[in-house]
């Protein structure tokens, strides 16, 4: 995973339970508070359709409106990062 992004609202219990998750598993994010921009809130919603938070995008993929089962069940989803294959 290389570009993750969780957007978020202050006081989201599901939000903050996100975050643990992200925290414990060792998977860095960059967080984005809707709350505290109408822009950020807008680009959310033209990434997913929807207003709901966390929604979670990784490396374009999109989950929104999630729940840890949700989230463990989108992660095992993605594909897995390969080395570079070598060269001839």
């Amino acid at each position: 995973m290389k570009d993750v992004k969780l957007y978020t609202r202050a006081l989201c219990s599901w939000c903050i339970e996100a975050k643990n998750y992200l925290h414990a598993h060792d998977i860095p994010f960059e967080e984005i508070d809707v709350g505290k921009d109408p822009a950020t809130n807008e680009e959310m919603q033209r990434v997913s359709g929807q207003n709901y938070v966390p929604t979670l995008v990784v490396d374009g993929h999109v989950l929104a409106d999630l729940d840890v089962a949700k989230l463990e069940q989108f992660l095992a989803t993605l594909p897995k990062d390969r080395p570079p294959s070598p060269t001839s």
